[in-house]
């Protein structure tokens, strides 16, 4: 067994893992958490867990939850791992989101859309107090449910004007590369930049994308249109040739608008930062579209001076699953390597030593 270098420390492992079961059940006296109350009412922790594990499926992210203890960093690692051991069996198709059927659909440029403003299920607009109504287990409210009615970009209203520049920014050719099929290499395209932003940390990407806003980078963006909704996932059975509909997720989807003051290939316009995530996840989005527009400082001719703008910096270190086993690998014996340092600093103190002798 790595790492265990003391005779013993299988059992010791054992009870470590005996130990925090026991703690994971909590007080025997009260009612075990089952993993569909998880998945029903935990929605929000659930939908994070998914896009940073990379599998769309609720009642996994919900058991990954209950096994990790509610350490969502933990449980993404679990899906991420159970989605490793998967076959390929098909790709599915590019998914539509201009076909979205939104339960939330808002903008920050204009007042009055087409379809109007759909705030949707959110607390952006109540009091940050502790509400302690809900230990009393009111009854369940209304679940929100999504507009039969496809509502048109925001954005397009803006292209129509050749006010903002194209949709698809920089053009990659060809099919897009997957990254869970395929390392990290760079220079990295804006299809590998985005994948990679998607499965990234929540906390990492709000980071960098607050330091954009602080002029750690060149950002002055508006919210052209945030939407919460389901789509269809399509796919061609070979032995059909056609597509055909084989359910709804739910994504979260920002078009960011961000200032442009143009340049010798293209005229003054806004320009884009574009952010997309499994389940309701506003804030995933919008950090990860300032963070996009961030990284795409070379192709705009932009000056790259901000953590936020080196896509290598950012690429390299957005993942939490990465980098928990980076930085939690340093719990574990390194008893060689530091008796090797030991005894190189003994040394190096008794050359210092003798030479003031």
């Amino acid at each position: 067994m790595a790492y265990v270098a003391v005779k013993g420390g299988e059992a010791a492992i054992e009870a470590a893992h005996s130990w925090a079961a026991e703690q994971r059940r909590g007080d025997p006296a009260l009612p075990a958490l089952m993993v569909e109350q998880i998945a029903s009412q935990l929605g929000r922790a659930v939908d994070r867990v998914m896009a940073e594990g990379g599998l769309y499926d609720p009642v996994l992210a919900a058991l990954a939850i209950k096994q990790a203890q509610g350490d969502l960093i933990e449980a993404a690692f679990l899906v991420r791992a159970y989605r490793a051991t998967l076959p390929r069996l098909v790709d599915a198709e590019p998914v539509d989101t201009g076909a979205m059927r939104p339960i939330r659909r808002i903008s920050a440029v204009f007042k009055d859309l087409p379809g109007g403003q759909r705030l949707g299920p959110t607390a952006d607009y109540t009091h940050r107090l502790l509400d302690f109504g809900l230990d009393d287990a009111p009854p369940s409210a209304p679940q929100a449910e999504a507009s039969g009615a496809v509502m048109p970009c925001v954005t397009d209203f803006l292209g129509a004007e050749a006010l903002l520049e194209p949709d698809g920014g920089e053009a990659t050719g060809g099919a897009p590369t997957d990254l869970t099929m395929e390392p990290l290499d760079f220079p990295a395209p804006r299809d590998v930049r985005l994948q990679a932003l998607a499965r990234g940390d929540e906390g990492f990407l709000l980071a960098l994308g607050y330091s954009t806003q602080r002029g750690y980078g060149h950002n002055h963006p508006f919210v052209g249109e945030l939407r919460v909704g389901e789509v269809a996932v399509t796919l061609v059975p070979p032995e059909l040739g056609f597509a055909i509909e084989i359910g709804d997720i739910t994504l979260t989807e920002c078009q960011m608008v961000n200032q442009f003051t143009g340049s010798k290939a293209a005229p003054p316009q806004f320009t884009r930062g574009y952010g997309l995530c499994f389940g309701h996840a506003d804030r995933k989005a919008i950090a990860m579209s300032l963070v996009d527009r961030a990284m795409r400082a070379v192709e705009l001719g932009e000056e790259v001076k901000a953590p936020a703008q080196d896509v290598e910096f950012v690429l390299s270190h957005c993942d939490n699953i990465e980098a928990t086993g980076f930085v939690e690998h340093l719990k574990l014996p390194h008893h060689v390597d530091f008796q090797s340092e030991l005894e190189t600093i003994r040394a190096m103190r008794k050359e210092a030593e003798d030479g003031r002798l």
